[in-house]
């Protein structure tokens, strides 16, 4: 079943002769519960385009359509409250609160959203996430493969049907990154989540159930990984 849709997607930048096409005329399907890598290399457009997958930017012409919802035919307030409650965000900087111990850190979207923590299911998490033992840290005290599960848990904290995931593993050494990349993974499909994650590295891309290849702005085609 589908959750995510992208029609004619457009992002272009300046104008005339210094015109620049970041996206240009993207359409995507992306169904419920699929792990999608999009690979390219810097500048190819992937960034742009998982921001406005996101609802972090819009775009100058073209719809994302999230569980059958045209998030930019939302005024800002109103797709602030859609972004923050159906969609989980993982960036390559971990964004973490420096002054928040790792408890507060990943409760604190809900907070935001006035809703009551489900603290059974938030120690869940962070058991599958090896981070329960870590609770009262502050993020300065941890190496960075657990800041980046704590970014994780943060994510995954609101129950979000999308995650977005940016170069996750891009601050880390292969083999943390490898088994972050495995706990994202185990982590998605055990809460029933989607994941869509852009990635230069094709290792970490293999580990996708689709890999899309975007260059110039411009789909290249995708494939199933078996």
């Amino acid at each position: 079943m589908e959750i995510l849709k992208t029609k004619s997607l457009k992002k272009y930048y300046g104008a005339g002769e210094s015109l620049v096409k970041a996206l240009d005329s993207i359409d995507l399907s992306i169904n419920e519960g699929e792990f999608t890598a999009i690979v390219g290399t810097s500048g190819s457009g992937k960034s742009t385009l998982l921001h406005l997958l996101g609802g972090l930017d819009r775009p100058t012409e073209g719809e994302v359509i999230i569980e059958g919802k045209s998030i930019f035919s939302m005024k800002d307030d109103e797709l602030a409250i859609f972004r923050r409650r159906k969609i989980g965000f993982v960036f390559q900087s971990y964004n973490l609160i420096p002054v928040l111990n790792v408890w507060e850190n990943i409760v604190l979207p809900i907070g935001l959203d006035n809703k009551k923590v489900d603290e059974d299911y938030v120690k869940e998490l962070m058991e599958t996430l090896n981070i329960y033992n870590k609770k009262d840290n502050l993020p300065n005290t941890l190496s960075g493969g657990q800041q980046q599960r704590v970014a994780i848990a943060r994510a995954l904290s609101t129950r979000p049907s999308i995650v977005l995931a940016d170069e996750p593993t891009g601050n880390l050494d292969s083999k943390t990154g490898q088994e972050v990349m495995n706990l994202l993974k185990v982590s998605v499909k055990k809460y029933h989540q989607t994941l869509v994650m852009i990635t230069h590295n094709e290792k970490i891309a293999q580990m996708a159930d689709r890999i899309i290849r975007i260059e110039d702005g411009k789909l290249i085609g995708g494939f199933k990984n078996e």
